[in-house]
């Protein structure tokens, strides 16, 4: 979808289509971006942004504070349309789907003409727009559905991959953000291909074991198939505070009440964890996480909870100022396989 977030408030509210929009939490009180609108990516206002900053870099901006619960719903309508066209839907996030349309609903042949009646289908019924990339695996769907944003149609047919990837920088590889890139950079290694031929020993010191992934992406090789509906491995709650939280019973509260979100999620989903952890950001931005793994796994809210707090006792919480507080659960197992688990134990 483009621009999700900002497009949905834009079609809800006329006053705001052709301005700078900005979803997300107000400056004065530490909000982020959660999307921007294309007006307002022009002054370089991005996604995950300090608002103040977004601010700064766009005095005329509209802050529009999130809805989740109706972008959930455009979501679902979105998913509904994907899943009639073929089961084999990947959602990666509320706006991001892969779509395996080799046999699809509307018996085409080709997927570029697939994407298309999706597309259509998608702003009949949503009345906002999605781009779609349409190529042999994920890894080139992926870039070509983000090539012509806004409302774009991306085709790297078989024959035109090893064109499209000679036009790529290093950083659209898969798993390279910022820092790697850098590295990369440093190294002589500008664009994507030019792993292809980059020693392999130095290129392991630079990634790692990602080195092997890279090379084989670096031919447009991903084997990776589509995989509808994966289950959750894991659930996580955060916030970040206006002002810094300081006395060590207030986080504790905070961080009771995270603890007992996530059982409440597992709940729902009639899962159980096997682990739990918390998260901590101090004032100064340094950021550290604690976890314990549980003998058993479990839903219960008042042992998740108690765990959570406890592991503030390995942290600085109460001696320096928090800025962030998080809390989550992982490991997750069917509820019945919790209960076998416990069957079995005793």
């Amino acid at each position: 979808m483009d621009a999700f977030y900002a497009s949905v408030e834009q079609r809800d509210e006329p006053a705001l289509r052709g301005r700078p929009v900005a979803v997300g939490g107000r400056p004065e009180g530490r909000g982020v971006v959660a999307a921007s609108s294309y007006e307002a990516r022009e002054f370089g206002v991005r996604s995950a942004m300090p608002m103040a900053r977004a601010l700064r870099l766009c005095p005329q901006l509209v802050i529009v504070p999130p809805n989740f619960e109706k972008y959930r719903a455009v979501s679902g309508e979105v998913m509904t349309i994907l899943r009639n066209c073929t089961p084999l839907v990947e959602p990666l996030s509320l706006d991001e789907a892969y779509l395996d349309v080799t046999k699809n609903s509307f018996n085409e042949e080709l997927g570029a003409n697939v994407a298309r009646r999706l597309k259509t289908q998608i702003k009949d019924k949503t009345g906002v727009t999605a781009s779609a990339g349409v190529a042999p695996n994920k890894f080139l769907a992926k870039i070509a559905s983000g090539w012509r944003k806004p409302d774009g149609l991306t085709v790297i047919a078989p024959e035109r991959v090893e064109a499209f990837l000679e036009q790529l920088p290093v950083e659209a590889l898969w798993g390279v953000g910022p820092v790697t890139a850098g590295k990369l950079r440093e190294a002589g290694i500008e664009h994507l291909v030019q792993v292809r031929t980059f020693d392999q020993a130095q290129l392991t010191k630079l990634v790692g074991s990602m080195a092997d992934w890279l090379r084989r992406l670096s031919y447009g090789d991903d084997p990776r198939a589509v995989v509808p509906d994966r289950p959750a491995k894991s659930s996580s709650s955060e916030n970040t505070y206006a002002e810094d939280l300081i006395d060590l019973a207030a986080i504790r509260a905070e961080v009771d009440r995270m603890a007992r979100e996530n059982a409440q999620w597992l709940a729902r989903k009639r899962l159980a964890a096997k682990s739990i952890d918390i998260k901590v950001r101090y004032a100064d931005f340094s950021t550290v996480t604690r976890s314990h793994t549980l003998s058993l796994p479990t839903s219960d809210a008042d042992v998740i909870a108690s765990w959570a707090t406890m592991l503030l006792e390995k942290t600085e919480a109460g001696r320096r100022p928090v800025r962030l507080l998080g809390a989550g659960v992982h490991g997750l197992v069917a509820e019945e396989a919790a209960a076998a688990s416990y069957r079995l134990d005793a």
